[in-house]
């Protein structure tokens, strides 16, 4: 019978405490009914939402059947890894029926079909609980936008949960949702990763499908997972693999899971602690430094050898940056229907864009390979890198509030600047929790590998996670204290 589980099953708060694998596990065997697990999910969202604020779009109604039919088929012997279990997906992406409005205002049309992301992740059983806050266009290292306000930190009310997939890492950190998809154009699940304590995987180039789109942001963006654990990232990043046929990027196919458990053997590891150029001031934060040396020493005593190295970076890297996200950004603003609406931050970076999008956008993408060469030299020497994903800890959440641009880009590269250059040469990253502040605010580092290298990075991060076990740390729920 649909529904029909036995006495054992959990209460609707108790599966908050579960972890994406651990979830579909239960509904799978009948332990929680996958309505149970919805249904507490909405309840946790719209307990957290007037305040954490990580929703834009909640699809309680179609979310609730969806898990009534998964709980049918789960009846009828159907096993599928994710089948039953709310997820979440960034609000870049589109779902069937609902709008795309990517953290802007006004009205947008629903969608006609979903991205092959959610597909995927449709095949593989999940059901698409809502979707997450994000900044305008995915601009910022923080999520807070005109239309729907500030999006907050679950270890901080005070603070932002970073950006631009800070509601999906706000959803995660906060028990709403056992994970969450993201996307990653200069830092944007890594950022909002490290800023709440979180796994965030910045997968290869074209490893998880941005279509409707061939490729995102000229190439600079890629979608993936934020999990409490490297296994539930893992699990999630195999659910929503793989490409549609027209895409432009498709590497070859990896086992995510498969890599957890393994040992990575011995590693050359290069630690790399100075900044690349952003044309503005940077300082590494001392607890920043302090934390990344840790994990450095982690990597030590697991009989690593491990070495302070800098990535041989330069300015053009920053010259092949600026062109594909500017251009990017204009090319996304001309797509939205009359009746959107975006700041001022945004309409300048429009039409930077712009002018952006001709020979300054060629001229960047003819870079690549240069810079494929250059920094995947460090590669001969070191199996991966160990750097910090960002510079400072979360900063306050009204703290870009009525900034001009410049102003802003300031801001940015005074606290983000280690994140971005990945997106230029389409490589993996995986941010790792690093421990928390004096204050208590969650901060964390970056393992960096060359082209389709997520195996070696996950193992690598699996291994601290043993360690460090960084999931058993949750916040105290502010939220629910009104």
């Amino acid at each position: 019978m649909t529904g029909s589980h036995d006495r054992d099953e959990k209460t609707p708060m108790e599966t908050t405490e579960l972890g994406l694998g651990e979830l579909a596990r239960a509904i799978g065997d009948g332990r929680i009914s996958a309505v149970t697990a919805v249904t507490a999910a909405l309840g946790r969202i719209d307990a957290a939402q007037p305040d954490l604020n990580a929703f834009r779009l909640v699809r309680r109604d179609r979310a609730l059947v969806e898990a009534a039919a998964a709980d049918a088929r789960i009846a009828a012997g159907e096993r599928l890894p994710l089948l039953g279990v709310p997820i979440a997906v960034k609000d870049d992406t589109d779902i069937a029926g609902e709008p795309t409005a990517f953290g802007c205002g006004g009205e947008h049309p629903p969608a006609s079909a979903d991205a092959e992301a959610v597909r995927r992740l449709r095949a593989a059983g999940a059901v698409i609980v809502g979707k997450t806050n994000t900044c305008e266009l995915g601009q910022y290292p923080f999520t807070s936008g005109e239309a729907f306000g500030h999006t907050r930190n679950p270890w901080s009310a005070g603070h932002t949960p970073g950006g631009s997939s800070g509601g999906s890492a706000a959803a995660v950190a906060g028990g709403l949702v056992p994970a969450a998809l993201g996307s990653d154009g200069a830092g944007s699940i890594r950022i909002p990763s490290a800023w709440t304590n979180l796994v965030g995987i910045k997968p290869q180039r074209g490893r998880v499908s941005t279509w409707p789109e061939p490729e995102a942001f000229n190439g600079l963006t890629v979608n993936g997972p934020l999990a409490r654990t490297v296994a539930d990232a893992a699990l999630l990043l195999d659910a929503c693999a793989g490409n549609h046929p027209d895409e432009l990027h498709r590497p070859p196919a990896i086992r995510a899971v498969e890599a957890v458990g393994r040992d990575p053997g011995r590693l050359r590891v290069a630690v790399s602690l100075r900044a690349p150029f952003t044309g503005f001031p940077t300082r590494l934060d001392p607890e920043i430094h302090a934390a990344t040396q840790r994990i450095a020493a982690r990597l030590r005593a697991a009989g690593h050898a491990v070495v302070e190295a800098d990535l041989p970076y330069s300015t053009l890297l920053t010259a092949a940056f600026l062109p594909r996200s500017l251009a990017g950004i204009a090319a996304w603003h001309e797509r939205m229907p009359p009746s959107a609406r975006v700041g001022r931050r945004t309409l300048a970076n429009v039409r930077t864009g712009r002018l952006l999008a001709g020979p300054p956008l060629t001229a960047a993408r003819r870079a690549e390979p240069l810079l494929h060469r250059r920094i995947g030299a460090m590669f001969g020497e070191f199996d991966l890198v160990l750097a910090p994903t960002t510079a400072t800890p979360p900063i306050p959440v009204h703290s870009p509030d009525d900034l001009g641009s410049f102003a802003t880009d300031h801001l940015i590269a005074g606290c983000c600047p280690y994140a971005w250059t990945w997106n230029v040469l389409g490589w993996p990253a995986v941010n790792v929790p690093a421990g928390f502040t004096d204050a208590g605010l969650p901060i964390g580092a970056q393992l960096l590998g060359p082209a389709n290298s997520e195996p070696l990075l996950i193992s690598t991060a699996a291994q601290l996670e043993s360690e460090l076990r960084w999931d058993l740390v949750r916040p105290d729920p502010w939220w629910l204290r009104r």
